[in-house]
């Protein structure tokens, strides 16, 4: 019995031995060549007893166990809880493309204020972690196409960042056919519909050729997909004078975006409590699609540009946004060629700390994320809009944008000193209030942009938009 467990005993310390020699001699090399963060050390983020599983040869078996709770903390809502997991699983493996996705998603998307606003502050790190992903795996495209639909889908600025991040993706083999239009997309929203065309065009003769191989209904109807595109992009360079625009003609001819639309844009904010903002305006669009980008940030916030940010300055993937800054922002609806929404940011004074004196206001709208049937008369780049006040052409490289700014104060903000029984309001300088404004059965006009449009029926007494006179 005696010579059975010193003989057991022998085998366990041989074993343990022999794992050392294994980790030190084979494991923690290939770890080091293979999967060691370049930018972060693994060592410098991890605990002892994490480095020592993860030395020992359990790196992954750690990383799936930590990804398994983290699934827990998605299903109750424990959002907060599950960033360092994100980050500790991509450092102990950073081959699970998986956990970048999603923690990519996760951090783009899931932290909202109690209206579901994002929280803006996050989106660097959540591209950092996707150009992270996209560097640790660039054997496949899934990391490149998140990123770059990250910046067509949640940013919705800066496309050419997402025509690169798709064009990376479509060098891999392993990409999926039907994802690889969204480049068209891209093209389009970076003003480039010739590309545009070219790529549906490119993409057709490779689904064709694929269902010439294999008689797949997918291929199929990709290729249908992909020849509506193609024809719909045609015609509308066509009748939006782009191709005209480019051969120098577009002065002869009667093209849809001609003459230029005047969208009379103005714009009112009350602080009417504490941290609760009414933004109302006017915007001379009848048919219903647009929608007013409202931004309310620090006036020093870091990296801050005319309606946006340089959100990919840093290769940092932190897990806790500055809270000492504010940045909030909206998309403002218009319906009968007005907007009018309350914002409420006193539930979320995390999100929302408002600690610096003073804060700016944006009102921001490039037609190059408006739907086609606005684009019909505002062109790619806004060629087919104007506006008197706000017209701008230096704000974004190739777009005529409609923008300015307000400025509050943190008093004002906040109903403190001279404010506390003062009403703060701070308007554009052609603002004119509607006499009467109505907030419930409305009646939504939704003519074309290109047809005069038509004046609905109403009661007597009544005005569009408003109540009785």
């Amino acid at each position: 019995m005696k010579k059975s467990k010193s003989m057991l005993i022998g085998a366990m310390a041989v074993l343990a031995v022999g794992q050392g020699l294994m980790s030190s001699g084979v494991i923690l090399p290939q770890w080091s060549k293979n999967y060691k963060p370049r930018a972060e050390g693994i060592d410098g983020q991890l605990g002892p007893d994490q480095l020592l599983f993860a030395l020992a040869g359990f790196r992954e078996l750690i990383a799936g166990i930590l990804w398994v709770q983290a699934d827990r903390f998605f299903e109750t809502g424990n959002y907060d809880a599950i960033l360092p997991i994100i980050r500790l699983v991509t450092l102990l493996d950073p081959k699970q493309i998986d956990v970048y996705s999603t923690g990519m998603w996760h951090i783009g998307y899931n932290f909202t204020d109690e209206e579901q606003r994002s929280d803006r502050r996050y989106i660097p790190s959540a591209l950092a972690l996707g150009k992270e992903g996209a560097t640790k795996n660039d054997y496949t495209y899934e990391m490149f196409f998140e990123t770059g639909w990250m910046w067509y889908h949640k940013v919705q600025d800066d496309f050419p960042k997402a025509v690169d991040w798709f064009l990376q993706a479509q060098e891999k083999k392993d990409m999926q056919q039907a994802r690889k239009n969204v480049l068209g997309m891209a093209y389009q929203r970076n003003g480039q519909p010739d590309k545009a065309l070219e790529t549906y065009l490119r993409l057709y003769n490779e689904s064709d050729a694929l269902l010439k191989k294999e008689q797949i209904y997918s291929h199929f109807q990709n290729k249908e997909t992909l020849e509506k595109n193609a024809d719909n992009t045609l015609i509308r360079m066509i009748q939006r004078g782009w191709l005209a625009e480019q051969e120098g003609t577009f002065d002869q001819g009667s093209y849809d975006t001609k003459p230029p639309f005047d969208v009379q844009f103005s714009a009112r904010v009350t602080v009417e409590e504490a941290r609760v903002i009414r933004v109302e305006g006017f915007w001379g669009v009848r048919p219903v699609g647009t929608r007013v980008r409202f931004i309310l940030r620090d006036s020093d916030y870091p990296d801050a540009i005319p309606g946006g940010m340089l959100w990919d300055k840093t290769d940092t993937v932190s897990l806790d946004p500055p809270r000492d800054r504010t940045w909030a922002q909206d998309e403002l609806f218009v319906r009968n060629q007005r907007f009018n929404r309350k914002l409420d940011l006193s539930k979320d004074p995390t999100m929302y700390s408002f600690l610096q004196p003073e804060y700016t206001i944006e009102f921001y709208y490039n037609p190059r994320v408006a739907p086609p049937h606005i684009q019909d008369k505002f062109g790619w780049s806004g060629e087919g809009m104007t506006d008197k006040n706000f017209l701008r052409t230096d704000v974004r490289e190739g777009s005529r944008v409609v923008f300015t700014q307000l400025t509050l104060t943190r008093d004002q903000i906040l109903r403190r000193g001279e404010w506390a029984d003062k009403v703060p309001i701070v308007q554009t300088k052609n603002f004119i209030a509607p006499r009467n404004v109505r907030t419930e059965d409305e009646i939504l006009v939704t003519p074309g942009m290109l047809s005069e449009p038509l004046e609905p029926k109403l009661n007597k007494g009544e005005r569009l938009g408003g109540g009785e006179n």
